[in-house]
Formats: structure tokens, C-alpha cells, sequence
């Protein structure tokens, strides 16, 4: 190759390197600019960032406070309800057993009741039926004999054979 020609190449790149240079340092000073535009309305926004981080932190502190406070009523409320549901327990315990110990006693009651009553049956049996039942059997023999005399004689043989069919 011709120096002419090696001469003519090196300078066409040496060109388009210096208009790469040119776009590169064109873009640079476009992004230098964005940024300070950038910066610029960051600038703008930080006392206001500054000021959401302020109330941020104040409320912060403050739920601190309060979550602090309903953790301690919380505790109490969770205590008495504790005591209270104890106490449910131990009454509830207590009537229970004067429950259970009424139905015994009630039970007792009604079983010496019952056994008072059939005593009472068994006395009137005894004492009122077995008389009644004597004096209806002494009655009925009475009424037998008025009749049998009152007959005066045997009975009619329609008679006899119906009281011997009875007893056969």
C-alpha cells in the first residue's frame, strides 16, 4: 500500500474519532444538564421531604406512645377478665356441689316419703280393707242363709243345674 493512501485512511479515522469525541462530549453536556435540571427540583423537594419526615417521625412517636398505652390496658383488661373468669369458675364450682348435694337430700326426702307412703297402704290394707272384706264376706254368707231359708226347701231343678254347671 501506498503512503498516500495509509496517509488518506488514518486521517478519515482520525476524523471519525474526532466527531465521536464531538457526540460523546455533546451527550455529556446533555446529561450534565439533565442532572442539574434534576438536582435542581430535588433541591426543590427536600425541605418538603424533610417535612413528611418530621411529621413521619412525630407520628412515629406518638403511635409509640398509644400502642404503649393500649398494650397496657390490653394487660389489665386481659388480668381482670383472668380474675373474673376465675371467680366464674370457683362459684360456679361451689353451686354446683350445694346443687348436687340439694338433689341428694331432695331424693332422700322423696324416698323416705315413698317408703312412709307405702307403710300408710299397707296399714290401711291391713287395718280398714281386711275388716271390710270380712264383715262383706260375713254379709254375703248372712244373705246366703236369709235366702236359703227364705227358699224353704231345695231349689228348682233349672237352679241346681246352673249352680252345678258353674262349678263344673
Amino acid at each position: 500500500m501506498d503512503m498516500q493512501v495509509l496517509l488518506i485512511i488514518l486521517a478519515a479515522f482520525t476524523a471519525v474519532a474526532a466527531i465521536a469525541l464531538a457526540v460523546q462530549a455533546a451527550v455529556m453536556v446533555g446529561v450534565y444538564k439533565s442532572f442539574r435540571a434534576l438536582q435542581e427540583k430535588i433541591e426543590a423537594l427536600t425541605p418538603k421531604i424533610h417535612s413528611v419526615a418530621d411529621h413521619s417521625l412525630a407520628a412515629i412517636q406518638e403511635s409509640r406512645v398509644k400502642i404503649a398505652e393500649i398494650t397496657a390496658k390490653t394487660s389489665q383488661i386481659l388480668d381482670s377478665a383472668s380474675r373474673q373468669l376465675t371467680l366464674a369458675e370457683s362459684l360456679f364450682t361451689d353451686f354446683s356441689g350445694r346443687a348436687r348435694s340439694q338433689l341428694d337430700r331432695a331424693e332422700m326426702v322423696l324416698d323416705d316419703a315413698m317408703g312412709r307412703v307405702q307403710q300408710t297402704v299397707g296399714l290401711v290394707h291391713r287395718g280398714i280393707m281386711r275388716p271390710i272384706r270380712e264383715i262383706n264376706g260375713v254379709a254375703a254368707g248372712i244373705r246366703a242363709a236369709m235366702q236359703y231359708f227364705a227358699r224353704r226347701g231345695r231349689p228348682d231343678p233349672d237352679r241346681a243345674t246352673a249352680d252345678e254347671e258353674m262349678f263344673i
